[in-house]
Parts: structure tokens; sequence; C-alpha cells
């Protein structure tokens, strides 16, 4: 249902903003709506590190948990999101980091659909504008982190 793709450059190398987005833990620190992370397990495999973890997010009245398999590819620069339990039908997400000049250039795609017709009604009205704000979150925290 809502997807939304966006490639954006950042004066950051791709493994800053690669190790940025692995760092799931920190994610309530500085990510909207993110009140909560705990990392359940963490593994080395053959495509990469592999992460499942839980995130609590809360807008307004409602407050939902959520489990993913995080697989990170460090020498691709690209982390996949697979869903695994919560208030999703489904969600598809991933991160790549292309290296560019002066940089690299962050694609992130983000697709999912509420179980619940009225959480779904919710983020359809403020989707887009959550994602931009989501995104714009990780561009931030790198500027704390990695300064200009």
């Amino acid at each position: 249902m809502p997807t939304h793709s966006e490639n954006r450059p950042m004066p950051y190398s791709p493994q800053q903003m690669f190790d940025l987005v692995a760092d799931i833990g920190s994610y309530p620190e500085f990510l909207p709506w993110c009140t909560g992370a705990r990392i359940r397990s963490e593994r080395e495999t053959e495509e990469g590190r592999v992460v499942e973890a839980d995130l609590i997010i809360s807008f307004k009245l409602f407050r939902e948990r959520f489990t993913s398999r995080v697989t990170m590819h460090p020498e691709s620069y690209k982390i996949e999101v697979a869903y695994l339990d919560g208030p999703f039908k489904y969600l598809i997400n991933y991160w790549h980091f292309l290296p560019a000049k002066n940089g690299c250039t962050a694609d992130f795609h983000v697709d999912f659909e509420f179980k619940s017709k009225v959480l779904q009604g919710i983020i359809g009205v403020v989707f887009g504008e959550a994602m931009r704000r989501i995104v714009k979150a990780f561009e931030d925290r790198a500027l704390v982190l990695y300064g200009v």
C-alpha cells in the first residue's frame, strides 16, 4: 500500500551511513516516533550480519511493537529489513549507500500495509511527510556524529 522511495545525496561516506543505520539500538535517541529498540539476537552469516530486533513505535494514542530481521551487507553497504511480527500485513524496507563524489547517495525504500484499517487510514494521511522526516532524522544524526 503506502510506498516511499528516495535517493538522497549525502556528504558522508557509504561506510559512515551504513554504520549509522546499522546501529539499531540507538534509534530511540533520534528517530521520530521510535520509543524503544531491543536487539533479540545477532549472528554472522555468509550473507552478512543478521540482527533480529524489536522496535516500539508510538504515534498519538497508538503504540505498536514490531519485530524484524535486519540483514547487513557491509561489502555492498546495503541493509535489508524483513518483517517478522507485529501490526503489519507486510513490510519491505532497505537502505543502500552508493559511493558518490564527495560522499554517497542514500537509496531508501519502504513499502508496508497495516493489518488494522484504522492504523492504515491514519498513516495514509501523513505517510509521505512521515517518511521524509525519518530519512531527515538519519541525515541529522549523521551531522551530529560526523559533522560536515
